[in-house]
């Protein structure tokens, strides 16, 4: 729902920019934690364990370290990553006439945090694509490695985040399309609030079952404001509201049905988590003001898993 007294659009710049910063900080806090171990910037080299072949040891690394590591040749390390994007009225929840960075909306949060992923996807040397839909499939591109490419898909991402959205969505439709279109074994990001008009949850799961078809990967990335979406913390005064995506429209006082509201919505996570436990996809529900790091350490674990 929105609040129809507050409905203006964000904007953002250089998100190119941002998303650098982000990958930075990234790793930056990845080196002090206890998930040092993954290869961030060292692409190239993995360490060395006991039994393997000595052949691609890299003599002159272990110089430098005193640790052995091996030389990991371009395809070993390959791997597909393709990025869905929800890009329904639903996803531009909320609207802020103050955003920034910090102060983003579902569809600019994914927005920033898949052009992070391009940032880590490049550094690593993997290739990425990009599928955006609402109600109907808005953009594909395929998974390539090169910059210009990458380039090409961060300005997708940014005409995205300035874009208005009055669109509902049939998600399991649009997915049954992507999933037609991505034949290598790739690992695939989608990010969603799973809010959408039709109220047949099969139809969506196979549409979900059907992105994992030839071995894929899937990581549903379920995005939500925590404080206003799950908590329902509106200011307590009689308003309207709106379903963005029907038009149905309410009159209530948020602390009416706010106790009635969080066991729905407690129950609405739950069917989801155990739903895709069932079907084997990686669920993270994801709070748009809690930051990228979620994001980037489950792209280096399902890519540890994937390779």
């Amino acid at each position: 729902m929105i609040d129809l007294n507050n409905s203006n659009f964000p904007e953002i710049k250089n998100l190119d920019l941002l998303a650098k910063h982000v990958v930075e900080g990234f790793i930056t806090g990845i080196h002090k934690s206890p998930f040092h171990g993954f290869s961030v910037e060292f692409l190239e080299h993995k360490l060395y364990n006991k039994g393997e072949s000595t052949r691609h040891i890299d003599w002159k690394l272990f110089a430098k370290t005193e640790k052995l590591y091996t030389k990991k040749y371009e395809e070993e390390t390959n791997l597909r990553c393709h990025i869905v994007i929800d890009n329904s009225a639903s996803m531009h929840f909320p609207f802020s006439s103050n955003t920034t960075h910090d102060n983003l909306n579902k569809v600019g949060f994914s927005c920033v945090a898949a052009a992070a992923l391009s940032e880590i996807l490049k550094r690593q040397r993997d290739a990425i694509g990009l599928s955006i839909y609402s109600d109907h499939y808005e953009f594909y591109t395929p998974e390539k490695g090169s910059e210009r490419h990458r380039k090409m898909i961060v300005n997708q991402l940014e005409k995205l985040m300035l874009a208005k959205s009055s669109f509902s969505t049939d998600t399991y439709e649009y997915l049954h399309q992507i999933a037609q279109k991505i034949h290598r074994r790739s690992l695939i990001f989608l990010f969603t609030d799973m809010f959408q008009t039709t109220k047949n949850e099969d139809e969506l799961f196979d549409a979900l079952r059907h992105l994992k078809y030839n071995k894929h990967e899937v990581v549903l990335f379920h995005t939500y404001d925590m404080e206003l979406e799950f908590n329902f913390n509106f200011e307590n005064t009689p308003k309207k509201y709106q379903d963005v995506e029907t038009g149905e429209e309410i009159n209530i006082y948020p602390e009416n049905i706010k106790t009635h509201y969080k066991n729905l919505v407690n129950v609405f996570f739950e069917n989801l988590k155990n739903k895709c436990l069932q079907y084997k996809i990686d669920y993270v529900p994801v709070n748009i003001h809690e930051g990228y790091d979620k994001i980037l350490l489950t792209y280096l674990i399902s890519r540890r898993n994937f390779l």
